[in-house]
């Protein structure tokens, strides 16, 4: 980051400014003239105006957010620090939160957090624990087990508890669990997809290192234990003596070795499955071998006897969260080999004689399930393996998959009903259906969705609108034509002037009723249910033990089990924003930054905006309802759907602003100009808008590193060009 450079051309610019308005006040006759608007960023190159936006808007994140990823020995202060980092982006009005994934009405047997709730990786694919009773659980026991969760987490004692609870309700459990698909997996090597529709059916086939319990603690799998050296850079497993592999009839075929993660971590690399960058820069030399500049043996990993030892290149907090992905997977060597498989330069997967990972009955298992039965567009079933290390853990003997083609709207929640599946989302005609006086599940005499139904939780998705800061073109960079700005000369410069006002970017984001945008695309009813009201989730991560971190210069002490999302509002609240981020009471007492519009308040929106103002005219810029700034908003006037939520953010921008903005939406009239205007844009030179309302993040691992690298600053933050940086 050339900071240094970029606050002294900050600083010269305000003096210059303010010079010429004391210099002209200092006559006693005249009165001052109103400075001239002028790009604060006029005469510099792309780069330098980047660094001069970020140090303006972004300095105080990224201050706090370096001390953060420098600590890397105390993982609670590490994400203390995070938090209170992440709430000064939020404060800086660089994005609005907007949605998430989830958030949707259903009914289902499963017991709530019986599955992996972990919001990164595989794990929470695996349903070996899952509790799944004959009957749906009725919303009100759903809610008590759900509050449950919050107070037993991290104990291991919840499903314990589950079990009890619903005996005491009077609920039978079983060891089957069936549930609906839609897409069959297009290869069964988990070493060779980043595929979710992949993933998430081969995961139930193999263990890994570690894994997460339903509990969200990450436990020894097939290791024993592990151990990291002083330095953070050596990270050495014991592989348990005691695991097997099998083949898809179940029968065994050798032992799992520290080799097979030597072999597993060859083969991701060779097969370029579209997850190696999480390998490059974390693994040593993981990058030169995919760059073809050094052998696999000198890549960072090792068998030495019963343990496999990783070397990585810096030390990464963060790097045990990261074997929840399939890319640390392990691949039995002699089995690859036996089906064609080959290593480095050798390795072709179009090679007649390739056969591994082709179908389920072509790979090795070591997980706690073989397939039994793979029909494409209609069944996958898993059954438990017996000879699986840990089977007596094992509390669902089949999981079977039923295929679904989405023509019959009402066959997920039909087939829940008659007992085909254990679970189905509500989508618009199986909530009209539910809803319906009379419909009932068995000899029930309430209605089913008055009785059973459940908001689902939401996932770590987060979907923002981006504050173009540092804007430098009105068209298309792929297509000069499309997507045109009518903006004129002056308007544009008043508009990047007022885009690099903090309490103007406030402004526009306490602006937006996010209830009715969300309604465009979910309904009314369900509009305020998906609502994130941060980037990174706020139950992402808890802290383990209390610690004590800076708000504002003052010693604040967090007690152990306090969320992520909780620290990010005592620093928001103490910097008296007005941004509600966390509530304690959310999702049935769990808590969660979802759910609820924190952000939308039109009277502290009116308020953020004469501070503006005021500010603003300071630098030329006489904002009024004759001058209004002029902003524009991509709009896909292609989908109805897409232009409902471009209206509804205009209207309540402008009313909410008393018409001072005014939200311009330059037509997209299809996907490439919509995408095209800043979608598909590689820097952040080629964004076409002011606000801009298609994209997100999710996460890669388990660290609230996985959303903040994403705003770092000299073009290594991948999402700062969507507010025009680098």
């Amino acid at each position: 980051m050339k900071k240094k450079v970029s606050i002294l051309v900050t600083v010269l610019l305000v003096l210059v400014l303010s010079l010429s308005i004391v210099l002209s006040a200092c006559g006693e006759k005249d009165p001052a003239p109103t400075p001239t608007p002028v790009d604060p960023y006029a005469g510099m190159s792309h780069a330098e105006s980047s660094s001069a936006a970020y140090v303006n808007a972004l300095d105080e994140f990224y201050t706090i957010y370096s001390e953060a990823r420098a600590e890397i020995n105390d993982l609670d202060k590490r994400y203390a620090l995070m938090a209170v980092a992440e709430a000064k982006l939020l404060a800086s009005g660089v994005m609005l939160p907007l949605t998430t994934k989830g958030g949707n009405y259903a009914i289902s047997r499963v017991a709530p957090y019986t599955a992996n709730s972990t919001l990164w990786g595989n794990d929470s694919y695996r349903f070996h624990s899952v509790r799944v009773a004959t009957d749906p659980i009725t919303s009100e026991d759903r809610a008590h087990l759900k509050a449950k969760f919050g107070e037993l987490k991290g104990t291991g004692t919840y499903l314990d508890y589950v079990d009890e609870y619903l005996a005491g309700k009077g609920y039978t459990l079983k060891n089957t669990y069936s549930l609906g698909y839609t897409a069959d997996p297009s290869v069964w090597d988990v070493s060779a997809t980043s595929k979710a529709v992949d993933s998430e059916a081969i995961v139930n086939t193999f263990d890994g290192l570690y894994e997460y319990d339903v509990e969200g603690i990450q436990k020894p799998a097939l290791a024993t234990g592990h151990t990291v050296s002083e330095d953070g850079l050596t990270y050495t497993f014991t592989i348990r003596t005691d695991a097997k592999w099998f083949d898809s009839q179940a029968r065994e075929i050798g032992n799992v070795s520290a080799d097979d993660f030597v072999a597993g971590l060859q083969h991701v690399m060779d097969a370029d499955g579209g997850l190696n960058y999480l390998l490059e820069g974390v693994i040593k030399n993981a990058s030169e071998y995919l760059d073809g500049e050094c052998d696999f043996e000198d890549v960072g990993i090792k068998a030495e006897g019963n343990t496999v030892v990783y070397t990585l290149e810096t030390p990464t907090p963060h790097f045990l969260t990261m074997l929840a992905y399939n890319i640390f997977a392990p691949l039995n060597r002699a089995y690859y080999e036996s089906k064609g498989g080959k290593f480095g330069n050798e390795f072709n997967k179009e090679a007649e004689t390739y056969t591994y990972g082709k179908t389920p009955d072509s790979i090795a298992y070591c997980g706690p399930y073989t397939v039994t039965n793979f029909t494409e567009k209609n069944t996958i079933v898993f059954t438990k393996n017996p000879g699986y290390w840990n089977a007596e853990n094992v509390n669902i003997n089949e999981i079977k998959w039923l295929y679904n083609d989405g023509k019959d709207m009402l066959k997920a929640y039909n087939d829940m009903k008659a007992g085909i599946i254990d679970g189905a989302g509500l989508g618009t005609e199986a909530l009209a259906k539910a809803k319906e006086e009379g419909e009932k599940y068995g000899d029930d005499t309430e209605n089913i969705f008055a009785k059973y139904s459940y908001v689902t939780s939401t996932d770590a998705t987060s979907f923002m609108a981006f504050n173009n800061i540092n804007r430098q073109v009105y068209a298309n960079f792929n297509d000069s034509t499309a997507v045109v700005s009518g903006k004129n000369d002056a308007q544009k410069i008043e508009a990047k002037i007022a885009m690099n006002n903090v309490h103007f970017r406030r402004a526009i984001s306490f602006a937006v009723d996010r209830v009715a945008y969300n309604a465009q695309s979910v309904g009314t009813e369900l509009a305020p249910l998906s609502l994130r009201n941060s980037y990174t989730p706020g139950t992402f991560v808890y802290l383990t033990n209390a610690t004590t971190v800076k708000i504002n210069g003052k010693d604040v002490t967090f007690p152990a089990g306090t969320a992520y999302g909780e620290i990010m509002q005592a620093q928001i609240d103490a910097d008296e924003v007005g941004i509600t981020v966390w509530d304690p009471a959310a999702d049935d007492g769990v808590g969660s930054t979802d759910g609820f519009d924190g952000w939308y308040n039109p009277e502290k929106a009116a308020a953020e905006l004469a501070i503006a103002v005021k500010e603003l005219k300071a630098l030329g810029v006489n904002v009024s309802t004759s001058n209004p700034i002029h902003l524009d908003l991509p709009c896909a006037v292609f989908s109805a759907g897409w232009t409902n939520r471009a209206q509804t953010y205009k209207k309540s921008l402008e009313d909410a602003l008393g018409g001072l903005v005014v939200l311009d939406l330059p037509k997209c009239e299809n996907a490439d100009q919509f995408y095209g205007a800043g979608y598909d844009t590689e820097t952040g030179d080629q964004a076409n808008y002011d606000i801009y309302n298609l994209s997100g993040w999710g996460p890669d691992y388990g660290d609230p590193q996985t959303y903040l690298d994403t705003f770092l600053p000299d073009g290594a933050g991948y999402m700062a060009k969507c507010i025009g940086l680098y």
